[in-house]
């Protein structure tokens, strides 16, 4: 079963276990297990919108944000969606074992660097019962057993989705323990959980600042910290303009309670009087509330503007809001954007290429984009089938972590009879 009454400790145990098993299994077992999730989501369906039900209702009673119930809805469009991408990781190539470089040595040693499954890897995450699932292919996948703790606004759906992939995996062949869930509990399990020195080998937060935060306070175990998605979109002098509002409209419109939403628009001087008033017009029509400096509101009269206070270019807002500013060089763009950003998805619009490679050489960000939407930042769209999530460190992991960021590497050396003198 995927949710069980045995501690945290137990359940970790269990996990590192099955993660020496899962180290061992070819492309052949670990691809039919998420083939057989993928058809257990299908078939199940039904039970797991039901539960998805009783989620959306406990939240809105306790006055979930629009944002954090869009994170939470599901449906059958979106479970479909699910199964697709268990089966688009099934389709990707297996990491384990990839060579990732190699050389005799004079000494005749044959020395190959090889890709191999981290071990045990537990992911934390609230109100997104699709990380279930996600996360859970991508380990598999990866040859890791996979530890889930979700949030109280999505125990439903997540002990059902847990619990369905978990049953298809072992059915298929994969070790009991490879996909566990933690349920129920507060702070003090989530600090078991993250102390599980020597067990647990990496935990990934997908969450809000104070999940982060109290990760911070207590983990022993390495742990890849995503960053939120303070994302800018930067209109260079001379850019097609027509491009660039479309760009804006997608970044901030297609889908405002996410990470790579735009929650920014800088603007150049040059271009800004031309630029403005349309794109914030736009704006505004779409229910965008928009906050200003002083240049973008004489720039835009007849378009309601708040003045914009020094805590807007700093606050992810998750929704239709979005703070504009005017800037006199791709130069002073790119340090407003490093001194506020969050180090995840930034974007110049241009025809200048000298603008757009000082901006990609100068933006600190796990992705920069030139000419294209913030929304891109996504494993599915990188061609990953999925992600965990995004990381904004820049240690093993940057961007959005797939199949390979779950690997680390050991070095297989070869001799014959080779002793050191």
């Amino acid at each position: 079963m995927a949710t069980t009454t045995a501690s945290v400790a137990e359940i970790c145990a269990a996990a590192k276990r099955a993660s020496r098993v899962l180290a061992t299994l070819g492309s052949g077992v670990k691809d039919a297990a998420l083939e057989a999730i993928a058809a257990a989501l299908i078939d199940r369906t039904p039970e797991i919108l039901e539960a998805n039900a009783s989620d959306l209702e406990a939240g809105r009673a306790s006055g979930l944000s629009q944002a954090l119930l869009d994170r939470l809805a599901l449906d059958q469009r979106r479970v479909a969606e699910m199964a697709a991408g268990v089966r688009k990781i099934a389709s990707l190539p297996d990491p384990v074992g990839e060579v990732m470089g190699g050389s005799r040595l004079p000494n005749g040693l044959d020395v190959r660097k090889v890709r191999v499954p981290l071990g045990v890897v537990a992911v934390v995450y609230e109100a997104r019962p699709n990380v279930t699932i996600d996360a859970a292919a991508l380990c598999l996948k990866s040859g890791n057993a996979i530890v889930l703790r979700g949030s109280s606004s999505a125990a439903h759906s997540n002990a059902v989705l847990a619990s369905v992939a978990a049953e298809a995996a072992t059915s298929a062949g994969l070790p009991e323990g490879a996909l566990s869930l933690v349920a129920g509990g507060g702070r003090e399990e989530l600090a078991e959980l993250a102390t599980q020195t020597g067990v647990v080998d990496l935990i990934i937060p997908r969450g809000g600042e104070g999940l982060k935060a109290a990760l911070k306070g207590v983990a022993t175990v390495p742990v890849i910290y995503a960053a939120s998605g303070n994302c800018h979109v930067y209109v260079d002098a001379g850019a097609d303009l027509e491009a660039a509002q479309a760009i804006v409209l997608n970044a901030k419109l297609q889908r405002p309670g996410v990470c790579n939403a735009a929650e920014k628009l800088l603007v150049h001087a040059d271009a800004a009087e031309a630029f403005l008033p349309a794109a914030l017009t736009a704006l505004s029509e779409a229910g965008v509330t928009l906050h200003g400096d002083e240049r973008t509101r004489a720039a835009a009269p007849g378009v309601p503007i708040d003045a914009a206070t020094e805590q807007d270019w700093d606050t992810e807002y998750l929704a239709l809001e979005m703070a504009v500013g005017v800037v006199d060089s791709t130069a002073e763009a790119i340090a407003h954007i490093n001194a506020h950003g969050s180090g995840h998805s930034e974007a110049i619009v241009t025809r200048d290429t000298d603008s757009a490679r000082s901006f990609q050489l100068g933006v600190d960000a796990a992705c920069v984009y030139v000419n294209a939407s913030t929304r891109f930042t996504d494993g599915g769209e990188f061609g990953m089938g999925a992600e965990i999530g995004n990381s904004t460190q820049r240690l093993h992991a940057r961007g959005p972590i797939g199949l390979r960021e779950l690997c680390t590497f050991k070095y297989l050396v070869e001799g014959a009879g080779h002793i050191r003198s």
